[in-house]
C-alpha cells in the first residue's frame, strides 16, 4: 500500500458508473484511485503499477470481467490481488462463476454504499493479513537460511542432517575413520613478524582453499585449531576408502598452500582407527573428536617434513597397493613410543 492509502483500480466501460463508484469511494476515504474503461487497460495498469484491490465490472466490450478475472488470477504477479466483481446482473449463476474464478467478493449495481464500504474494507483487510503472513513466512525462510548457514559453518554436513532429522546428535564411537591433521610450518614465527590483518587474511584464504579441497575428496572438515586443519574421512559420510581420500586431499593441500601468496609449506599427518565423536558445550557448542587416533594424527603431522604427507603404518596398509611411498623408519611419538611412519609421495 502506498503513502496515499490503499491503491484501488476501478474497471468499468460506463463513464457514469465509474464516476459514481469513485465518488462514493472517495467519500469513504479512498483517494488512491485509478480508473480504466476495459479489461485490456486493466491488465496493462496491473502490469505497470501495484494495486491492493480491483473493482471489476462483469459486462464490458472487448474483454469482459470474467476473462479479465481469469487473466488476473492466472498471473503469479497479480493472483493475490483481491477482486470485487460489480455488475447489474443479480443472478446466482454469475456470482458462483466469479467466485469460482477467484473473485474475493461480488456487488450488484445499483449497489448499497454501506455494503460497498463493508466489502471493500473487508477485502483490503484480508489482503493486509495475507501480506503480513507472507512477510512473516519470508522472514522465517530468511532466518532458516541463516540458521542453516550457521549450522553448516560449525558442523559437518552429516551432523547437520542428523540434527535436522532427530533434533539431536548422539555421541558415538566410530571404528574405522581416517583422521587428517594439517598444520603450517613456522606459523608462530611468521605471526611475530607480520601485521595481524595480513596474517588473518592469508590464513582465511588458506582455510577456504582447504575446505574446498576437503569437500572435493568427500572429507568432512571438523575444525581449525590455530593454524591447524582437522578433517576426517568416513566419519559421518560414507567414503569407499577413507585413507586414500585423505592422502589425495593432503597431497593437494601441500601443493595448493605453496601456490598461495603467503607461500606457506604445510605438513600433513594421517592415522586410521577408532574415534569418539559428539557435541560439547551449550552456549557455544562444538562438534568434536576424541581418542588416540586423533592424537596420533596430530603428532604424525608434527614429525612430517615441510610439504609432505606422513601416514601411520595402520593408515598405510589401507592404501599400500594404490600409493607410492617410503618408510621413514621408527619415529618416537610423545606418549606412544616408536611408530613406523611412511611418507606418501603419490597415489595411482
Amino acid at each position: 500500500m502506498s503513502s496515499d492509502g490503499p491503491a484501488l483500480l476501478v474497471v468499468d466501460d460506463n463513464d457514469d458508473n465509474r464516476y459514481t463508484l469513485t465518488r462514493r469511494l472517495r467519500r469513504q476515504g479512498y483517494e488512491n484511485l485509478t480508473e480504466v474503461e476495459n479489461g485490456r487497460d486493466a491488465l496493462a495498469a496491473l502490469e505497470a503499477d501495484k494495486f491492493d484491490l480491483v473493482l471489476l465490472d462483469v459486462m464490458m466490450p472487448e474483454m469482459n470481467g470474467y476473462e479479465t478475472l481469469e487473466h488476473i488470477k492466472s498471473d503469479m504477479a497479480t493472483r493475490d490481488i483481491p477482486v470485487i466483481m460489480i455488475s447489474a446482473l443479480d443472478e446466482l449463476e454469475s456470482v458462483v462463476r466469479c467466485i469460482e474464478l477467484g473473485a474475493e467478493d461480488y456487488l450488484s449495481k445499483p449497489f448499497n454504499a454501506t455494503l460497498l464500504k463493508a466489502r471493500v474494507s473487508a477485502s483490503l483487510e484480508k489482503k493486509r493479513l495475507r501480506d503480513q503472513e507472507a512477510g512473516y513466512l519470508d522472514q522465517l525462510e530468511t532466518e532458516q537460511e541463516r540458521s542453516d548457514k550457521l549450522l553448516h559453518a560449525i558442523l559437518p554436513p552429516g551432523a547437520v542432517q542428523e540434527l535436522k532429522a532427530s533434533g539431536t546428535i548422539e555421541p558415538r564411537r566410530y571404528e574405522e575413520v581416517a583422521v587428517l591433521f594439517c598444520d603450517i610450518v613456522g606459523f608462530t614465527a611468521y605471526c611475530d613478524r607480520t601485521p595481524p590483518e595480513t596474517v588473518v587474511g592469508q590464513l582465511q584464504e588458506l582455510v577456504q582453499v582447504f575446505e574446498e579441497i576437503a569437500f572435493s575428496h568427500d572429507l568432512e572438515k571438523i575444525k581449525t585449531i590455530g593454524d591447524a586443519f582437522l578433517a576426517t574421512g568416513g566419519l559421518l559420510q560414507k567414503v569407499e576408502n577413507p585413507v586414500l581420500a585423505s592422502v589425495k586431499c593432503g597431497l593437494e593441500m601441500a601443493t595448493a598452500s605453496e601456490a598461495l601468496e603467503a607461500g606457506w609449506k604445510v605438513r600433513v599427518g594421517i592415522h586410521f582407527g577408532p574415534i569418539v565423536a559428539g557435541i560439547v558445550g551449550q552456549r557455544q557448542f562444538m562438534f568434536d573428536l576424541w581418542g588416540d587416533t586423533v592424537n596420533v594424527a596430530a603428532r604424525i603431522a608434527g614429525e612430517a617434513d615441510p610439504g609432505t604427507v606422513f601416514l601411520s603404518n595402520e593408515a598405510w596398509l589401507q592404501v599400500r597397493r594404490m600409493a607410492q611411498g617410503r618408510t621413514r623408519g621408527l619415529v618416537p611419538l610423545k606418549g606412544k613410543g616408536e611408530l613406523e611412519l611412511i611418507e606418501c609421495r603419490s597415489v595411482a
